[in-house]
């Protein structure tokens, strides 16, 4: 296999996308929440964030070559790999945030609760680095434990709901740029058609949106991007420089902030095995121990050299070798982005380049994630798909709710989920405990499904008890009412967890009180 195909460029404009997003939220989080200074924003976080980016990203594109040179084949798709979405929002919220917040309120001066809070960052990023470095150890066998249907269960809903659903709403939010650029997605990649001239389609779907984005602020009509360009002050070069006397000072953060950083980095761990497992059902059988201990060395990298961000392996391998895309598109992330981010320039492009102008290339990654579930398990496994699902749509109901009523600035209470719950007999209490820790929800309620199905109750009642441990340690749906937000508590959930319990033993029992029913009316799911 080639070490670029024309492919690369349409998937590398889908992972630079992704990225860009990101990075734009840990700078939303870091200059505008926390309110640090923009200089060291760019010269330690992002410089930071670069290494990890670059060392990841060329590992994973490696190790596609060499999966393709040792079965021979040339379609093999590099794992797609960048900045996790969740544990940004969780350190920034649950570790930066109160740190700041606990060193102002011990009378330090905001340069030095700044770095406190930076501090506390890093040393969480390490700890979830550990985390996913040890588990990858046993990564190879926890696959052959978790059937493949609780593993593709998370990632198809995330795909349909976060990825194809938020971008979607924001294509007919925004119809003028929308329509256009999903409509050539739609023609190019499901209508299997190829522009001419060898034009890359995302490109042409970035160019497209990009102008038509400028075209309607130039006129007022609808002002996507920015007004003003990029400060000068960003631009200059910003090399890694190692932080370790800082992430010894602010070692004590990591039992402090324990409660945030096993669960997130439990999460990592769970989400990159899903993330293999549907790497293999497209076609591409990686190694679980090396990839997932890569991931952790790229999250340790970035902590070591000042971002307390981690990295990890991206739902959606699918979709990009769908679209063609090989090893090429990984290597070109590491390049590009490790020049915008030593640079500075990377606040340019952010200016140049509105989100709205490729979000119809995401919404056609989280449909193939989604169509991918149904497509590689067996027939008779779909209503695990299915049960597993409906954790992710707890989380993703959440999220709704999150934004209706922070955007109305009405504050969340108890009296307020129950006046909702039953004002409109609607179980908002529900929708939060489903998404506390939906990953692990849905790998349990899947695999449990999956257990049933085979007539293996005694699997099914081991899955219960799982559930029952997470719940008892907070890893699950245990949640706490705070006024702007609903959030996970990390302590017992009791009612879920004798709940959980006694699942278990009306599994152990059922064999008992009931027997096989193989009536053919009845029939197989189909």
């Amino acid at each position: 296999m080639k070490a670029f195909v024309k492919g690369d460029l349409d998937g590398f404009f889908a992972l630079a996308l992704d990225n860009l997003i990101n990075i734009l939220l840990i700078s939303s989080f870091c200059i505008g929440m926390l309110g640090f200074e923009p200089e060291f924003f760019f010269s330690k976080i992002l410089p930071g964030t670069s290494v990890a980016l670059i060392v990841g990203n060329l590992f994973y594109a490696k190790q596609a070559i060499s999966l393709a040179k040792r079965e021979n084949r040339n379609d093999v798709c590099a794992l797609p790999y960048g900045l996790n979405l969740f544990t940004t929002l969780a350190f920034s919220i649950l570790v930066m945030l109160p740190a700041q917040q606990a060193a102002l309120a011990e009378g330090l001066s905001k340069e030095e609760a700044d770095l406190a809070a930076w501090q506390a960052g890093i040393i969480a990023c390490v700890g979830s680095g550990l985390i996913e470095i040890l588990g990858g150890l046993v990564a190879d066998k926890l696959r052959l434990w978790i059937p493949r249907a609780a593993l593709l269960a998370t990632p198809a809903m995330v795909g349909l709901l976060m990825i194809a659903g938020d971008f979607f709403f924001k294509v007919m939010g925004h119809p003028a740029i929308g329509f256009v650029t999903l409509g050539l997605i739609i023609a190019t990649y499901y209508g299997r058609m190829k522009l001419r001239a060898g034009i890359p389609v995302s490109a042409a779907v970035l160019a497209i949106g990009t102008l038509i984005a400028w075209a309607l602020y130039s006129r007022g009509d609808n002002p996507l991007v920015p007004v003003g360009g990029a400060s000068s002050a960003t631009i200059g070069l910003h090399f890694p420089i190692p932080v370790i006397g800082n992430l010894l000072q602010g070692a004590g953060y990591f039992s402090e902030y324990l409660n945030v950083i096993l669960p997130m980095g439990l999460l990592n761990l769970i989400g990159s095995l899903q993330c293999l497992e549907s790497a293999e059902a497209a076609g591409d059988r990686y190694p679980g121990r090396p990839s997932l201990v890569m991931n952790g060395v790229g999250t340790l990298g970035a902590a070591f050299f000042g971002s307390p961000y981690p990295t990890t392996l991206y739902y959606g391998h699918p979709g990009w070798k769908a679209i063609g895309s090989r090893a090429g598109y990984s290597t070109l992330n590491a390049i590009c982005f490790t020049f915008l981010l030593l640079t500075g320039s990377i606040s340019y492009i952010a200016q140049l380049i509105p989100i709205e102008a490729g979000m119809a290339i995401l919404v056609w990654i989280g449909a193939t994630i989604f169509i991918q579930a149904f497509s590689t398990v067996p027939q008779k496994h779909f209503p695990a798909v299915a049960v597993g699902m409906l954790p992710v749509v707890g989380g993703f109901t959440a999220l709704i709710i999150r934004h209706a009523l922070g955007g109305s600035d009405t504050l969340f209470s108890p009296d307020l989920l129950g006046q909702i719950n039953d004002n409109r007999n609607f179980a908002i209490t529900g929708v939060f405990a489903s998404d506390v820790g939906y990953i692990f929800s849905s790998v349990i309620w899947a695999a449990t499904t999956v257990a049933v199905i085979e007539r293996n109750f005694a699997r099914a009642a081991i899955w219960m008890l799982c559930g029952a441990t997470m719940a008892i340690t907070g890893l699950i749906h245990s949640f706490q009412i705070q006024p702007f937000d609903v959030v996970g508590a990390v302590a017992p959930a009791w009612s879920w967890f004798w709940s959980y319990l006694a699942t278990a033993l009306l599994f152990i029992i059922i064999p008992l009180i009931a027997s096989p029913d193989d009536d053919p009316d009845r029939g197989e799911f189909h």
